[in-house]
């Protein structure tokens, strides 16, 4: 009989490996991830100062006592626009530093798992760790289950039928910019919408797409919640929102 361990596979010396843990749920890791998980010399993961950070949060239960964990804490977050010049300074000298870091632990012949909330390779911090290091030390990416996947699932809301194109957005986008490519595509999903709700849904009205649009707040995790975009609150949601527009395709 096959054992889970032997499913999941086991850990290498001197491997990275991003682990994608999936939307929050920890039912929705994989076998594969959960078993790194375990299995890892070193846990590494991303976090807000002042914050657990929400991937280490969702393996919580898979970490046992003792295990050496490192934490990488952003040195800013939404404090200042992204495209300011102190913000892009220091998130690339954070991501430098992180990246010394890591590697240090690989020549020591450590395997390091750094936790990626969703997917590794879906707008996440991990791809700049990524860039830097996968031509120097062994690598490995661990798919997860989307963020956008574990929402549309929650809300029990198909978001392809037939031919429909999907269209994936920020939030972050002008609000011009939301409505043009809004009204040249079939189904969308807004990410990063927090504190831009108010100018994604003035978006999504003006794209006449307003009656079909879903909000999701912190999907699948604790405090999960699901209502028409036209009921969400004025005041704007947390990060872990988005928005989601089902295509109408054929549907047979």
């Amino acid at each position: 009989m096959t054992s889970f361990d032997e499913i999941g596979g086991t850990a290498r010396g001197g491997t990275l490996y991003g682990i994608g843990v999936g939307p929050g749920d920890i039912s929705y890791l994989t076998l594969r991830a959960a078993a790194l998980v375990r299995d890892v010399d070193v846990i590494a993961f991303f976090a807000k100062r002042g914050l657990q950070g929400n991937a280490r949060g969702i393996v919580d239960p898979l970490i046992a006592p003792h295990r050496h964990e490192l934490r990488l804490e952003y040195p800013v977050t939404n404090e200042i626009p992204p495209e300011d010049p102190s913000y892009q300074e220091q998130i690339s000298r954070f991501y430098e530093e992180s990246v010394e870091t890591l590697s240090a632990l690989l020549r020591q012949g450590k395997s390091v798992g750094l936790l990626a909330e969703g997917d590794p390779f879906f707008y996440g911090s991990f791809m700049h760790i990524w860039r830097r290091l996968e031509a120097i030390f062994p690598l490995e990416v661990v798919p997860g289950v989307t963020g956008m996947s574990g929402c549309w699932t929650r809300a029990n809301a198909p978001i392809t039928w037939g031919n429909d194109i999907l269209s994936v957005l920020p939030g972050t986008l002008g609000e011009e910019q939301l409505i043009r490519r809004l009204t040249e595509t079939d189904a969308a999903v807004i990410m990063k919408v927090g504190k831009n709700l108010a100018k994604v849904r003035r978006a999504v009205t003006a794209a006449g797409m307003l009656a079909r649009a879903i909000y999701v707040q912190r999907g699948t995790m604790q405090g999960e919640q699901i209502m028409p975009l036209s009921e969400s609150p004025d005041a704007g949601g947390p990060y872990f929102s988005m928005v989601l527009i089902p295509g109408q395709g054929r549907r047979l």
